[in-house]
């Protein structure tokens, strides 16, 4: 772990925790931090992030105790439906193009937490995402393979900008981007109204009509991100913290109240026992996510039940201990009612921060001269229109990214992991590693893990770390595994921050599984 008395920011991309890192020694808040880390990542991974997609966050701060979340997940365009659809002949919603674009809510989100959270002036923080992205920075290992792995995925003028050459760059290339150092110095100079009203969203209707979308100037002039109460569940005498739906934080608490039925703590940590109950929890907990989760404006999402401890104990009392369920199906909650990064400043306010372009290199569709690609959120809908995911004008589809926040006492986490469906799964075990294994913030990132990639069944990717006796255990029981490498992308790289507030240190921790650290501010001696 890295621990010292000031500040921390941790992200999958060093030198966007050294620039976030930067900011906080010049005075700068946690979101401020935060900010600039999101901005140079836009630059240095621009596989999974980027001005063109989402973002969720959560703002602890250590004076009020006070938690506050944003979901800045954009909608659908106004002229997009089932219907619309049918009639160009496109059956369902679409896995990619432009019918998959929403509006990009993440700058919106950006100024928000800014005018509430901010300390430096907003133009300084884009300064770092200008200068790599004008000037070059050499690429990481695991981003270059992201990078020429989903190059493919990569559309017309969006190949000339990030293939260079006609291929991904090699790690350790220098890579420019000017058009995206552009579109910050307009971010920089405008605020968020370049991207809604600005040049910004000019760019982004003039490609939508090119690539024959519905994107309209009200689409994005009237969207807004918003301020919303975080969810919560309490896990063996520590409360943990997600957003509400549309995103599948509310997966995370669900699994953590049906594993609180079960001594999981009594087994060692990569023991069949133990996985076990994990695997079982997930699966019963996605099958209720893939089936309820929607935007709670415009559909009914049962929160209440999926929080309840007496349904969780029904669902648990689905798990048999000794054999594995290959036909989970959804239960019946009563009605009512992908890059992360976190960051600790000097005073311990944490902000727990994600933030997506959705697929790799999103929708591969690169906005005109601005040098960032739009995102693909809108493939996550459903074409059942009696789902609460259903397509449909002005709606918030189904989210996968999600971050995390959780206390006990003067114990204050700020947590996250990244891949798709993966996140809720990978924060569970997380979670269940903190608090019934007793492991600290680093090991309980780097211990090994599952993940289970499709709905149902018995699959499972797990990691070769596992003993070989328990993943054999695992399959008697009746898991199918996949053996992948020992730190897997697949489970997903991640972060996390600690904040004692008695002792007054902050903690920091970054996965393996990324390019990135965890970098301490500066001691003031070093300015």
């Amino acid at each position: 772990m890295v621990i010292t008395t000031r500040g921390i920011v941790a992200t999958a991309q060093t030198l966007a925790s050294q620039a976030g890192a930067q900011i906080l020694a010049r005075g700068g808040s946690a979101v401020d931090a935060a900010i600039t880390a999101n901005a140079v990542l836009s630059v240095v991974e621009p596989v999974m992030d980027g001005p063109g997609g989402d973002l969720f966050a959560l703002v602890w701060e250590s004076k009020t105790g006070k938690l506050t979340a944003i979901n800045a997940s954009g909608w659908s365009p106004k002229g997009l439906s089932l219907e619309y659809l049918k009639q160009q002949g496109i059956q369902g919603v679409p896995s990619g193009g432009i019918h998959t674009v929403t509006v990009p809510g993440c700058v919106d989100g950006w100024e928000k937490l800014h005018k509430r959270f901010g300390r430096l002036p907003w133009r300084d923080l884009f300064k770092p995402a200008i200068y790599y992205a004008e000037n070059g920075f050499p690429v990481t290992e695991l981003i270059q393979w992201d990078w020429d792995d989903s190059s493919g995925n990569l559309q017309d003028d969006a190949r000339a900008v990030y293939l260079p050459g006609g291929a991904a760059p090699k790690v350790g290339e220098i890579f420019r981007n000017p058009q995206l150092a552009h579109a910050f110095r307009l971010i920089a100079d405008l605020g968020a109204r370049a991207v809604y009203s600005g040049p910004i969203a000019e760019a982004i209707l003039k490609t939508s009509r090119r690539y024959g979308g519905t994107m309209s100037a009200d689409d994005l002039r009237e969207y807004q991100s918003e301020f919303v109460e975080p969810i919560s569940t309490t896990y063996r005498g520590w409360k943990v913290y997600e957003l509400p739906p549309n995103g599948q934080g509310i997966g995370t608490l669900e699994m953590l109240n049906i594993l609180e039925n079960f001594p999981v703590g009594e087994y060692p940590p990569d023991s069949a026992q133990a996985l076990h109950l994990k695997i079982e929890a997930q699966k019963l907990a996605t099958q209720d996510l893939k089936r309820y989760v929607g935007d709670p404006r415009v559909a009914s999402v049962p929160s209440k039940g999926l929080l309840s401890k007496t349904y969780a104990k029904q669902r648990a009392a689905l798990i048999d201990r000794d054999k594995a369920n290959c036909d989970t199906q959804p239960g019946n909650p009563e009605h009512g009612e992908t890059t992360y990064l976190s960051v600790v400043d000097k005073d311990g306010n944490i902000v727990s921060w994600i933030q997506s372009i959705s697929n790799f290199f999103g929708s591969g569709i690169l906005v005109d001269g601005m040098g960032f690609l739009l995102h693909d959120r809108g493939a996550a809908f459903v074409s059942d229109p009696e789902h609460p995911n259903a397509l449909g004008p002005r709606k918030r589809p189904f989210h996968t990214i999600i971050p995390g926040f959780m206390e006990n006492g003067d114990q204050h986490i700020g947590f996250g992991i990244m891949r798709g469906m993966n996140q809720a799964q990978a924060q569970m075990q997380l979670v269940t590693n903190i608090v019934d294994h007793k492991m600290n913030i680093q090991y309980a990132l780097e211990a090994p893990r599952f993940t289970k990639p499709s709905l149902g069944g018995c699959d499972l990717q797990i990691e070769s770390r596992v003993p070989e006796s328990v993943r054999e255990e695992l399959e008697k029981r009746g898991h199918r595994l996949s053996v992948v490498g020992e730190y897997s992308g697949f489970m997903g790289g991640g972060q996390v921050v600690l904040h004692d507030s008695a002792a007054k240190v902050n903690y920091g921790a970054s996965s393996p599984r990324k390019d990135g650290a965890a970098v301490p501010e500066p001691d003031p001696y070093l300015k």
